[in-house]
């Protein structure tokens, strides 16, 4: 078990996925400082309920699964600003957690086992080649590499890589964000990213 400050989030991150923060809360700029000293990850949870920016009333309930938060890089425009750009690493089971004094979660944590490559069933292809076309759009719309919601390599011939893309992407409920970080098989969550594309009429 590992100790590691938390950062709650309206939506999940998976593994080597990206995620772009500006960092101004008094709770998670001391927080950022400590990661880039020390070059630690903090975990991003998604929220369950209770809002990203910390008020009076609290209430933030966290999900029981997140995924580590590596910095990529980073600028301080300003001494209470800081400018992330995060990458995906291990998602993990959040097995106990607390608010501390000025609002920040701490969690204990136990990593989860990367997804072993596997290979896309022929009956969710779709959902992959759907992915592939989008990361077409986006290249031939000439978005900058620092901008663009998903990094290379791009591993469409892989279940988890692929799932996990569309976990960032597709509108999930919290507790489908909670469901799709703690299931064990990349094929298991691929069924639902496709599902889920399928309700959402993205695969015509």
């Amino acid at each position: 078990m590992t100790t590691i400050p938390l950062f709650p989030l309206g939506r999940a991150l998976f593994p080597d996925g990206v995620l772009h923060l500006r960092i101004f809360e008094v709770r998670y700029l001391d927080m950022i400082r400590h990661c880039l000293e020390d070059k630690t990850p903090f975990g991003v949870v998604p929220l369950i309920s209770g809002k990203e920016i910390r008020s009076p009333e609290g209430g933030e309930v966290l999900a029981r699964a997140g995924t580590l938060a590596h910095i990529e890089t980073w600028q301080a425009p300003m001494p209470s600003l800081f400018q992330l750009r995060c990458r995906g690493g291990h998602r993990f089971k959040l097995l106990s957690s607390e608010q501390g004094r000025y609002g920040l979660w701490t969690g204990q944590i136990e990593e989860i086992d990367d997804d072993p490559p596997q290979a896309i069933p022929d009956a969710l292809r779709a959902s992959a080649d759907r992915l592939g076309r989008l990361i077409a759009d986006l290249q031939r719309e000439g978005t900058p590499a620092s901008a663009m919601p998903l990094a290379p390599p791009f591993r469409l011939d892989e279940c988890g890589w692929v799932a996990n893309r569309w976990g960032e992407l597709l509108p999930l409920s919290p507790r489908q964000q909670e469901a799709w970080l703690m299931e064990p098989l990349p094929s298991a969550r691929l069924e639902m990213a496709h599902d889920a594309l399928q309700q959402h009429g993205l695969l015509r």
